[in-house]
């Protein structure tokens, strides 16, 4: 352990335990004595309770808010308001007495590793010594959305929980879930806010990338693999505790908005499938994940046990969380709030409203009230701790409802070994996080998910797999990843093959906080791309890959490529892999490929493959030949482990 990594002085440093047998202990308060809340061979349930019961209401405040932090330069704290993050890390830490951060952009395994140390070295300060829980959105795959999810960067890549699923093995998404759990916490990261099990049922959504497709038993089957490979059989020191969303299921929006925005509040459903959306997050709560978050939607027209629900976002909504999560599916997990319920999010000179759906009128301290009353324990994205303070001064919640939240928060933290120690190591973060091993295995998985959706259609031209080495042209694609593969050249009159890369078309909107992120809108490409696509067709064989964070309409392009083949977070060097034949395409459609968008509006957003006559059926994908040689056979071979949780590919 480098000397960055050994338990700071006072209080969290290790010392006899004068009033007992001379164990050493971290003495987290400073007073000398190994108080029950600092004793290891006491349960987590009975640590936590003892700690509830010497906490300042402030302190218990500050248990309940869960916000963005980020880092500042070469690993240390940032004492400065950051791009999104609201007030500077000793602000939040010691004034208010928060220690649940959502970290955003990480620099180098050891930079990251020694920021960790550093604010748990902070937090050791506190009167309890309450180390920081640091939790993350997905940043193993592709998508750049500070509102959703991060690049891989210095992480292993994979596809995005899409592809993973496009592949069909359950045993591969236990082994991400392992290889990225062992990322996580080398860097201190304890807490995953995924997975998303939403169902991709209206195929203009813009979060399905986040998803497991359209099918709920499927989605099932891979919440459960994706919760043993990060939390184990049980939340242990090795764990990252997951966060499942979004309650009660956040894909059947009306017409594909997404609620994080005024226009998509309201989520419906005319094909009464509200149990069948409902599914995989009775398979997550079986399997105890740790945490649960519900949708920012406004359910409109459900019904539960015969009695309408209220027409209010999920988040303030009673009769979902208490009534259906905590009574009826008998969950006593923690409840994050999805961001921002409370407070509009104003970063520079952009707004994104509180995601207050329903509930628009109510002053702050109103939908604070209302949060908690719904059972919520944690407040997302805020840090308002003195609107929470200020409802228990006015006797309008009781502190013992505070002690309810706090508890289960604590309990995590215990269970994951926090208070006994949070440091990590930087030498090991630095061989562990995107090590070799790790993105091989990253890489083909990568492959493995590219769908072929068809494959010799054109009259000309080749069919997949790709062999020798052909003169190709490229759009799209970055020439450099062609080495190997053939040879680059401008004029598509020149080439053998042309390898076109396409993004699933979306309406471009900028107007408010966090919008251009979301692919929302149309799913037909413009007019005049498809004409120049089916002139170019004309001198050269198209391979047309698609990369689908959603579905596309693909039926012009279908009419002229060679090969059509669809693609879930795949880098260039991967679909060539692909493409190839070095590492066989496996991939089969999550979610079907509506034929035409008059086919999309008609369908029915929380019923999966409604689009009538579908192009592309749900679990669609074709099947090349196996690699050709035995050089290329053993490129695409990786290499197995087995990690501290005893997962294996």
């Amino acid at each position: 352990m480098t000397a960055s990594t050994q338990n700071q002085a006072r209080p969290g440093t290790s010392v006899a335990d004068g009033n007992a047998d001379g164990k050493a202990f971290r003495d987290l308060n400073g007073n000398g004595i190994m108080d029950p809340f600092e004793n290891p061979d006491l349960s987590p349930q009975e640590r936590a309770a003892d700690l509830v019961a010497r906490l300042s209401l402030e302190e218990k405040a500050g248990l309940m808010f869960h916000t963005v932090i980020e880092t500042g330069p070469d690993g240390t704290l940032l004492e400065q308001p950051g791009n999104i993050s609201k007030s500077p890390t000793s602000t939040v830490l010691l004034g208010k007495f928060m220690n649940h951060f959502n970290v955003h952009a990480l620099g180098p395994a050891r930079e990251a590793a020694r920021w960790s140390n550093a604010l748990q070295a902070l937090a050791a300060q506190t009167p309890h010594g309450i180390p920081v829980t640091i939790s993350t959105d997905p940043r193993h795959a592709f998508i750049e959305n500070s509102g959703v999810s991060f690049t891989a960067a210095h992480f292993s890549q994979w596809p995005e929980p899409i592809g993973l699923a496009a592949v069909g093995s359950a045993d591969l998404i236990r082994r991400f879930a392992g290889i990225a759990r062992q990322e996580y916490t080398a860097v201190g990261i304890r807490a995953a806010l995924h997975p998303t099990v939403d169902l991709a049922t209206e195929p203009r959504w813009c979060r399905q990338a986040g998803t497991f497709g359209q099918d709920s038993e499927l989605s099932s089957k891979y919440v459960v693999e994706y919760l043993q490979g990060f939390q184990g059989a049980e939340l242990g020191p090795d764990s990252v505790a997951c966060t499942t969303k979004h309650f009660p299921g956040g894909g059947p929006q009306r017409d594909g908005e997404d609620a994080h925005f005024p226009y998509g509040r309201e989520q419906v459903y005319p094909g009464g499938r509200f149990d069948e959306h409902l599914a995989p997050f009775r398979a997550a709560i079986a399997e105890n994940t740790s945490a649960i978050m519900p949708y920012y939607g406004m359910p409109v027209g459900v019904e539960l046990d015969g009695e309408p629900v209220e027409e209010v976002g999920f988040g303030y909504n009673k009769q979902i969380i208490t009534n259906l999560l905590r009574d009826k599916l008998g969950y006593d997990g923690v409840v994050l709030s999805d961001w921002e319920l409370v407070n509009d999010n104003i970063v520079g000179d952009q707004v994104l409203p509180a995601r207050a759906w329903g509930v628009e009128q109510l002053t702050a301290p109103e939908r604070m009230l209302k949060i908690l009353n719904a059972g919520v324990d944690q407040f997302g994205g805020e840090e308002c701790t003195e609107l929470l303070i200020g409802l228990v001064r006015d006797g309008l919640v009781s502190e013992s409802r505070l002690d309810e939240s706090a508890r289960r928060l604590l309990l995590v933290k215990f269970q994951l070994g926090l208070f006994d120690n949070p440091f990590v190591d930087e030498d090991a973060a630095a061989s562990i996080v995107g090590n070799a091993e790790f993105r091989r295995e990253g890489h083909r998985a990568q492959s493995r998910s590219v769908t072929v959706l068809t494959n010799g259609t054109s009259d000309v031209g080749p069919s997949l797999p790709l062999s020798g080495s052909p003169a190709v042209y490229l759009e799209g694609v970055d020439p450099l990843s062609l080495d190997g593969f053939g040879t680059v050249v401008p004029d598509p009159e020149e080439a053998d093959v042309a390898v076109i890369r396409l993004h699933s078309p979306w309406d471009h909107r900028d107007d408010l906080f966090l919008e251009q992120h979301f692919h929302a809108g149309s799913l037909d490409f413009p007019p005049g791309l498809v004409s120049r696509l089916r002139t170019l067709a004309e001198k050269v064989p198209l391979i047309i890959d698609v990369r689908l964070d959603r579905p596309a309409i693909l039926t012009p392009l279908a009419g002229f490529a060679a090969a059509l083949v669809g693609t879930f977070g795949v880098s260039d060097t991967a679909l060539l892999d692909a493409l190839f034949g070095r590492i066989g395409p496996e991939g089969r459609l999550p979610f079907e490929i509506p034929r035409s968008m008059d086919a999309v509006r008609a369908s029915r957003p929380d019923v999966p493959g409604d689009t009538a006559d579908p192009l592309f059926p749900f679990g669609h994908g074709l099947s090349l030949p196996e690699p050709a040689t035995a050089a290329s056979a053993a490129s695409a071979t990786a290499t197995s482990t087995t990690d501290t949780l005893g997962q294996t590919p």
